[in-house]
């Protein structure tokens, strides 16, 4: 494998969970692209939304997942990376997985989380609210979709290490 796998999905897809699952089972790198924003810069996600604001978060995400793509390994875009048209272009040759979930199942994993300032005060109309925005850039970006919501992360991980498999 040359590049990352890809994966994307609305917050409590399992990105970050089955990233690094599959990452073990692939004995590669993992990278949470969230998780690199706050090594680099010493902040949280939250901490830069308030006060940077959500365009240079999304600059900065952009910037970062564009660096990292360029690696092997597993990689775990967050929530709103495909907001982005220069993030949806760059993912195009690469084996992106798009995590569904249902609205009803996002919101009972990621409960009140103050780590998802978009999810802060009314977290179920909010994530309808993202899922509807950012379906159709999952589908453009996904390469391969797995639904979520009855399986457990390891399932998942057999499912895409299955399709591995079967891709050569």
């Amino acid at each position: 494998m040359s590049g990352p796998v890809v994966l994307v999905g609305a917050p409590g897809s399992g990105k970050s969970t089955v990233g690094a699952l599959l990452a073990a089972r692939l004995e590669v790198p993992f990278t949470d692209v969230d998780a690199e924003i706050e090594e680099r810069t010493g902040r949280s996600i939250a901490e830069i939304f308030a006060d940077d604001g959500e365009p240079a978060f999304r600059a900065l995400e952009q910037q970062v997942t564009a660096e990292l793509l360029d690696r092997p390994g597993v990689l775990s875009l967050g929530g709103g990376a495909v907001l982005s048209a220069a993030t949806r272009a760059a993912l195009r040759g690469h084996r992106v997985v798009w995590l569904q979930v249902s609205a009803a199942t996002a919101v009972s994993r990621v409960g009140l989380n103050e780590a998802r300032p978009l999810l802060l005060g009314n977290v179920r109309g909010r994530l309808i609210k993202l899922l509807a925005e950012r379906t159709p850039l999952y589908a453009e970006v996904a390469t391969e979709r797995v639904e979520t919501d009855v399986l457990q992360p390891a399932e998942v991980v057999d499912l895409l290490l299955t399709a591995e498999k079967s891709r050569g």
